[in-house]
């Protein structure tokens, strides 16, 4: 008998599961201006972004809630700033009309021709009970999918078409003085990070610097516990005495250090004048977890236009005084700023207490 109710029991509820995922999903639609948009950004795990001209782009969000660094197609770290207004942008953006019916086919003719595609994943639950007190079996779904389309003749907006939608619409963000499509960004290259190296003092193990035409003024300063050893040159032997200042002074610079940006549109002559040379320096810093970081560096040759400003008749007239190239890892060429690294490449002496020598070639 008990068994029997058990029976009843465990079959009422199943057919209470039921009717409650039937009828709360009946109960969930709101009309469609108020779903258009991504009311909760803090649960997209991933956007799959591609245009007409083959580019393409997916950024991804650690399966760790927690975590909040977005990745370029799960190999370089994004700019986060340009993913948040992305997220933004989703977030805020609202329908502002609907486009009149005898525009319709020419609007969907040229969102068809030049567009951003852009598909939007959810962490979401299967089962989201009693206004979301109760959320079980989370998985990732695909929630939206937008074609982004040319802006309107009035510049204040952005012709979209959602997947599901029978006609496109017009889509602003409420108080934004603008369009929004130059926040949809396929290049790669735009949306990556420009940061190198972002360690403070005790996550560092080591720094080696290598000065191929000077091997004598190379160092190696290398984690004592909660002190820094200093080596110069070739010698194994560690310096008794240094500037503690000028590299604890150079140890800072490791945290948060950018390069400048990429290195596109060089001409190929440049680039094959400056690479087929030795790099002045190398740089290798290497954390307390075993990673290594590694920036070799290039003279950039000037612009002749900015030379002929010059008045010296020395290097000046040959190497950019602002700029040099570099090679971060033996894979990306980028071009990174003297100021940037004003305290970082500098000769063994200077550590030494002696006035700061730059590099030529």
């Amino acid at each position: 008998m008990k068994k029997r109710n058990l029976i009843i029991i465990l079959s009422v509820a199943v057919l209470g599961v039921a009717a409650l995922i039937i009828t709360g999903q009946g109960a969930k639609k709101s009309t469609f201006e108020q779903n258009y948009h991504i009311e909760d950004i803090s649960t997209i795990t991933k956007i799959f972004m591609a245009d007409k001209q083959n580019n393409s782009v997916l950024l991804t969000k650690g399966s760790d809630t927690n975590d909040t660094v977005w990745m370029i197609d799960n190999q370089y770290e994004a700019n986060q700033s340009m993913v948040q207004l992305l997220l933004e942008t989703l977030h805020d953006m609202r329908i502002r009309s609907q486009v009149n019916k005898s525009a319709v086919p020419n609007a969907i003719k040229n969102i068809s021709a030049n567009h951003v595609k852009c598909e939007v994943y959810q962490r979401k639950p299967l089962i989201n009970w009693f206004g979301g007190a109760l959320q079980l079996f989370w998985r990732e779904k695909l929630t939206a999918t937008y074609f982004v389309g040319h802006e309107t003749q009035d510049n204040m907006g952005n012709y979209i078409f959602r997947e599901g939608d029978d006609v496109p619409y017009i889509v602003h963000i409420p108080g934004f003085r603008g369009f929004i499509s130059p926040r949809f960004v396929t290049d790669a290259n735009l949306l990556r990070s420009h940061r190198i190296v972002n360690l403070n003092v005790k996550q560092i193990q080591s720094v080696a610097l290598n000065i191929t035409n000077s091997p004598e003024e190379s160092f190696l300063i290398e984690r004592a516990g909660d002190m820094f050893s200093l080596k110069i040159g070739n010698n194994p032997n560690y310096v008794t005495a240094f500037d503690t200042a000028r590299v604890a002074q150079m140890l800072l610079s490791f945290s948060n250090l950018n390069f400048d940006e990429f290195a596109k549109n060089v001409p190929q002559a440049e680039l094959d004048t400056t690479f087929s040379r030795k790099p002045v320096t190398i740089l290798t810093i290497t954390d307390t977890a075993g990673t290594s970081y590694k920036v070799a560096t290039y003279q950039k040759y000037i612009n002749p236009e900015d030379a002929s400003k010059l008045g010296s008749k020395d290097l000046s007239e040959v190497f950019d005084l602002n700029r040099m190239y570099a090679i971060l890892n033996e894979k990306d060429t980028v071009l990174i700023q003297y100021f940037s690294f004003d305290n970082i490449l500098q000769p063994a002496s200077y550590f030494m207490g002696r006035e700061k020598q730059y590099f030529t070639e």
